[in-house]
């Protein structure tokens, strides 16, 4: 059997552990922004449903519905029914944290409503990607058992799929967040400090998708390493 399946992978330690390490800050960061911004009320009392209802509205959205979905920060939105679904720290919460979370969640919903290109790329290939994701494993790992080197690169190349769908990803999420930081702004919803609380949220949780492209971006290298590798041998 093969190190890279189970013994010392020099791969592992080389490119993805400092590549998981980021994503664990990355995600470590968001957690303590929102509580950070969690504890700050915002003057004008309004929770997250409101916000995210205000943001719409200022971009004449008037058909997406706001809903609760249980769990932290399980917030999204969901192009398929129309709807944003906001957390329990956020749907009735007045704080910085889940006005800012609920207004990037309408972001969104504007994109869609206003044909943003790379959110309608994105949910077309979603599902080819997401396909290639579950299958790439399963071929990668056959062509490690049997040594058929063309499983193993078929393997590499679904998996790059799923690279494709998080490079695409990117724009959207912070064109969500910039749609929402200059609603916030320009309506009023948010001034001062909870402007900048509500930005430092956003950008940390921006971060954990570049983590997560860093993620992946370094076990797509690994793998082709480890392919060259097994070629030369």
């Amino acid at each position: 059997m093969p190190y890279f399946f189970y013994g010392f992978d020099p791969y592992y330690w080389m490119i993805l552990v400092p590549a998981l390490l980021i994503a664990a800050a990355a995600q470590w960061q968001v957690s303590a922004s929102f509580r950070r911004w969690s504890r700050v009320p915002v003057r004008r009392g309004m929770t997250g449903a409101q916000a995210a209802e205000a943001v719409l509205r200022a971009h004449g959205v008037f058909d997406v519905r706001i809903e609760r979905v249980r769990g932290h920060l399980t917030d999204h939105y969901d192009p398929r029914t129309n709807t944003i679904r906001l957390s329990d720290s956020v749907y009735d919460a007045p704080t910085v944290s889940a006005v800012g979370v609920a207004a990037h969640e309408a972001g969104h919903a504007v994109q869609y409503a206003v044909g943003y290109g790379p959110i309608r790329l994105r949910s077309a290939i979603i599902p080819v990607c997401n396909v290639g994701s579950q299958l790439s494993l399963i071929f990668i790992v056959l062509g490690l058992i049997l040594y058929v080197e063309p499983l193993f690169a078929v393997g590499i190349l679904l998996f790059s799929l799923a690279v494709v769908a998080q490079i695409v990803t990117l724009p959207v999420e912070f064109n969500a967040s910039r749609r929402a930081m200059e609603t916030l702004g320009s309506t009023g919803l948010l001034d001062g400090e909870e402007l900048t609380g509500a930005r430092k949220v956003l950008s940390a949780a921006a971060m954990t998708y570049v983590a997560a492209l860093l993620v992946s971006l370094a076990q797509l290298a690994r793998f082709l390493l480890a392919f060259g590798g097994r070629r030369r041998d």
